[in-house]
């Protein structure tokens, strides 16, 4: 009995070293989420503004831009899974492989080949696990987005889209693709993390819905030295500023279900200690209640043993 109460007094222990980790854990991504959330509320009205002023150039220039322009037979697609660098956020990245999963089984019933651009190493070690093949992959800044991470993102992305299906991919280069979606964690609360999936290009404008009309337009804009030269410089900032977004979307819904993960097993372990104490208690007890009695049995035994022999 006296083995057993050892048992749990080293489970407890252990317990406790392990809830003094969690706990450290949720303090960390508590005090990493304040800032996340500001730059995503940050790079937001910057995201609405440039959607804005690309809606507008989009559907009044009259310009057939490359990156606005829908192919008449769509074969191949780019699907950007963003996932977290590290574990330890309860569901978060399984959610958003899921989507992931549903999006490219639809793309592929609508006849279309997927090429898969992950970031995060949880997404990589997903496809690779599986022996599913990656494009691309970005690892080591899930919780800290930065726009040139963005930005490199963007210009795979383009260029991958910008090439010709029907060649054969160079050396180096992306596959080439018709269309472009990303799958990513949408915060809403530090309760409610939504995995989306959104189509990236040929561009589909999710933002801005109040453009101008065609009369209101054009006082406002004059295209120097030409609405195509302005797409070709403001389309490309436009998607990597989207990508930026979803990438900071994503690390604020990271560390809100990091922090809530760890909150979770802080409590547990809070529970099991308590069990574990409860449990070492009674054996405790038990173990007491036995020696006594075999105490007072071996007195008893001695006692009869004496009277026998008087």
């Amino acid at each position: 009995m006296a083995l057993s109460v050892r048992e749990y007094r080293a489970r407890i222990k252990s317990t406790e070293s392990m809830k003094k980790i969690t706990r450290a854990m949720e303090l960390i991504a508590a005090s990493r989420i304040v800032k996340a959330q500001q730059r995503a509320q940050g790079a937001a009205p910057y995201a609405r503004e440039l959607t804005r002023a690309v809606s507008a150039l989009a559907t009044h220039s009259r310009v057939n831009h490359p990156l606005t322009t829908d192919p008449e037979n769509p074969r191949r697609a780019a699907v950007l899974v963003v996932t977290s660098d590290r574990g330890l956020a309860g569901a978060y990245s399984s959610s958003v492989l899921k989507e992931a999963e549903r999006l490219v089984q639809r793309l592929k019933q609508d006849g279309k080949e997927v090429d898969l651009y992950v970031t995060g190493r949880k997404a990589e070690a997903y496809y690779k696990f599986r022996q599913r093949p990656v494009a691309q992959a970005w690892t080591g800044f899930s919780d800290q987005p930065t726009y040139d991470a963005a930005a490199e993102i963007g210009r795979t992305l383009i260029d991958a889209f910008l090439g010709d299906v029907d060649e054969e991919a160079e050396e180096g280069r992306p596959p080439a693709v018709d269309e472009v979606h990303v799958v990513f964690t949408r915060f809403r609360s530090m309760l409610v993390q939504e995995p989306t999936a959104t189509r990236m290009l040929p561009l589909e404008v999710i933002e801005g819905t109040d453009v101008p009309e065609k009369h209101d337009l054009l006082p406002l804009y004059e295209f120097e030295p030409s609405a195509e030269e302005v797409l070709d410089a403001l389309l490309p900032k436009y998607v990597q500023s989207r990508i930026f977004f979803c990438l900071l979307q994503a690390a604020a819904s990271e560390l809100a279900a990091r922090q809530k993960a760890m909150k979770a097993a802080t409590d547990n372990a809070d529970e099991l200690i308590k069990k574990y104490k409860r449990i070492a208690n009674q054996a405790r007890q038990a173990g007491i209640t036995q020696e006594i009695s075999e105490i007072v049995g071996g007195v008893n035994a001695l006692a009869d043993a004496n009277a026998g022999n008087e």
